[in-house]
């Protein structure tokens, strides 16, 4: 089928003729429908958070399902043949540690847990024990997603021991920064993409033509779609996400210009911080769609926030996924913590025909 944010599981077709795939940190499941639609077969998934895993075996029946922390899944005995055999070992480890909307450094070293109830984590730390995972089984390829921030600042530190840690594990990685609106996802979604290839495969494959010193292999990740903006997704006479009197106060006093609910007087007046609330323009893309029940999206030009129809069309998210009974902040929480499929898609295509090789052997 033709790549496109606006699809459906029902409809979708999945030929899982490129490789074998593993998803960690899997939450609903975006990035494994982006693997899919490209193509991939993605044979099972590991999530801590329960609610989440159900969600996602409810959509996509997967063959092998892990619901338990990745510091123990690296350690079992019991593990299928199958995950020894892949070429794709994929994960997001939780990043809000590293947002820049976040508190950063604040957080760095501490345990924390999601709203979600699973056990405590140091969120920070789960990236070596995902690439613990990578040295074990040993696949091909290794592909991390993140938080930009986890490049600025301080955390550049943790990046160089990411960098140190793949090494000793047996792969060459290198960073890329993309953005979801240049990959046909309708939201500005930008996120660090960590690509990793195990060390006795680099030879098959060309360096990068007069750059001195790097033996990371040639690959090409620019993408330079044009933006698509809200309009196009726009959906009229639905507005389920609600709607109160406090919003509508902010909005009036909205200013074209502003990109969040900025008006210093009227948090003067009712000490209320809108800080993560941002505002839709209906000719650009929608904003990042984030995890936080208090991140609201607003459109500028009518007083409603995005409907959860708009909302998983900004994510690129089937129109027909099964969310269960979730309220609308938690279809919000589910979207904010994903990696939008059509985003993960355009990657995957791209890395099996820069290093397509490394599908055709054993």
């Amino acid at each position: 089928m033709e790549l496109n944010y606006r699809w459906k599981l029902a409809d979708a077709y999945f030929p899982k003729n490129k490789g074998k795939v593993f998803s960690c940190f899997a939450c609903g499941g975006g990035s494994t429908m982006g693997y899919k639609l490209a193509g991939f077969d993605v044979v099972g998934f590991l999530e801590i958070d329960k609610r989440m895993a159900d969600m996602y075996v409810k959509n996509h029946n997967p063959k092998f399902a892990f619901v338990e922390a990745i510091q123990t899944f690296k350690n079992r005995t019991d593990l299928p043949a199958e995950l020894f055999e892949l070429d794709i070992l994929d994960g997001s480890p939780p990043c809000s540690s590293f947002s820049m909307s976040g508190t950063r450094e604040r957080d760095w070293g501490k345990q924390r847990k999601f709203s979600e109830g699973q056990a405590e984590q140091v969120l920070d730390t789960l990236f070596y024990d995902f690439i613990d995972l990578a040295k074990r089984l040993q696949p091909k390829i290794v592909v991390a997603e993140n938080v930009t921030g986890i490049l600025k600042g301080n955390a550049r530190d943790y990046v160089r021991k990411v960098i140190t840690e793949f090494d000793k594990a047996g792969y060459l990685v290198q960073e890329f920064e993309l953005d979801s609106s240049q990959m046909g996802v309708p939201q500005k979604r930008e996120r660090v993409f960590f690509v990793a290839i195990r060390q006795d495969l680099v030879e098959l494959l060309p360096k990068p033509f007069g750059l001195l010193f790097s033996e990371f292999p040639k690959l090409d990740l620019k993408f330079a779609q044009d933006p698509i903006p809200f309009e196009e997704i726009r959906t009229d006479g639905l507005n389920d996400t609600g709607w109160t009197d406090h919003d509508q106060r902010i909005w009036d006093r909205r200013i074209y210009g502003d990109r969040k609910y900025s008006d210093v007087l009227w948090r003067i007046e009712t000490r209320d911080s809108n800080f993560n609330s941002v505002f839709i323009y209906p000719h650009k893309p929608v904003p990042t769609i984030a995890s936080s029940e208090g991140s609201k999206l607003t459109l500028f030009d009518e007083s409603r926030r995005m409907n959860t129809i708009e909302m998983k069309l900004a994510q690129s998210f089937p129109l027909d996924y099964d969310f269960g009974s979730q309220k609308s902040s938690k279809v919000q929480y589910t979207l904010g913590m994903s990696v939008p499929p059509l985003m993960m898609a355009k990657l995957a295509n791209r890395i099996h025909k820069e290093w397509n090789v490394l599908f055709t052997k054993a």
